[in-house]
């Protein structure tokens, strides 16, 4: 049998390495195009870690008894679409809202080193180790991350950097409340501290996302498929992963190419990242609470 877990530990160790050697070794990497780079790798290594959830709806709407599949895909694009229109409305409300079910998502998902479950407060906890990925490009990149912020229709004039630190450290020390593992919890949060002192908000967010985050939710699942054999089951979910893949990358490609007449390309693709991002999260997150709560 595959011990999966093993390969999530040097792969860790592998990305944290990568972002300690880029830091150490001062190199400064001049890339054009480089959001049109981030932009394809989130479309679609990035996204690619949901794309099994028609699966999982399917399974849902089994412990349901719901026959008729068109129900659940009714019900995750009307989510993903009421996420947008608030988006449009309200964009503050929408981008708070997002910031914290993304903080909880990142540190539930990410929290797969010897999970201490029996932990008081755990769900409080997760949430505060996945806000890293929140606080850390906030503290070192502030003046991009809240010109990110801007493009998406929220102008915050200043950040108290005070506060911030102290959330980090408390983020910090939630990781290592959680995790009996206290070398992969370090390794965890100074990766991404790692990679927001080194590169752009963006940049740091696209590592993260697509070859930490999206990597592991992607282990999982070829581990579902098939525990005993890594090939069968890398097999398995490319074969599955890959039609909703093309599907959203596709969205996001036409999404990016109708902004882009109204809007800067950057711009336009910074909006369709997260805007789109957002509206993929929140019944991604449902559904696998549901499964959750009812799978026991």
């Amino acid at each position: 049998m595959i011990n999966f877990n093993k390969i999530n530990k040097y792969h860790s160790i592998i990305i944290f390495f990568f972002s300690l050697f880029f830091l150490i070794s001062n190199i400064n990497i001049q890339i054009s195009n480089i959001t049109v780079i981030c932009f394809f790798l989130i479309a679609t290594i990035g996204v690619s870690h949901g794309s099994l959830d028609h699966l999982k709806g399917n399974k849902l709407l089994k412990i349901f008894n719901i026959k008729n599949e068109l129900i659940f895909y009714f019900g995750y694009i009307l989510i993903s679409t009421a996420i947008i229109i608030l988006w449009l409305i309200l964009p503050l409300v929408a981008l708070t809202i997002f910031l914290i079910v993304a903080a909880y998502h990142f540190g539930k998902e990410d929290a797969i080193f010897e999970k201490n479950k029996e932990t008081q407060l755990l769900n409080l906890f997760l949430f505060l180790k996945g806000s890293m990925v929140v606080l850390a490009p906030l503290y070192f990149n502030p003046s991009e991350t809240l010109k990110i912020f801007e493009t998406l229709g929220v102008k915050l004039n200043q950040l108290n950097s005070d506060l911030i630190i102290v959330l980090i450290i408390i983020s910090i020390t939630s990781n290592l409340i959680i995790n009996r593992n206290f070398f992969f919890s370090f390794l965890d949060s100074f990766t991404i501290i790692i990679l927001n002192i080194k590169f752009s908000p963006l940049v740091a967010f696209t590592i993260y996302f697509c070859f930490l985050h999206s990597f592991r939710h992607s282990i999982s699942s070829i581990e579902e498929i098939d525990n005993k054999s890594f090939k069968k089951g890398l097999s398995g979910f490319l074969k599955k992963a890959l039609p909703l893949t093309m599907v959203t990358a596709g969205i996001f490609f036409i999404a990016t190419f109708f902004l882009s007449k109204y809007y800067l390309l950057d711009s336009a693709i910074l909006k369709v990242i997260f805007i789109g991002l957002a509206s993929l999260t929140f019944p991604h997150i449902l559904l696998e609470y549901l499964l959750e709560k009812n799978e026991k």
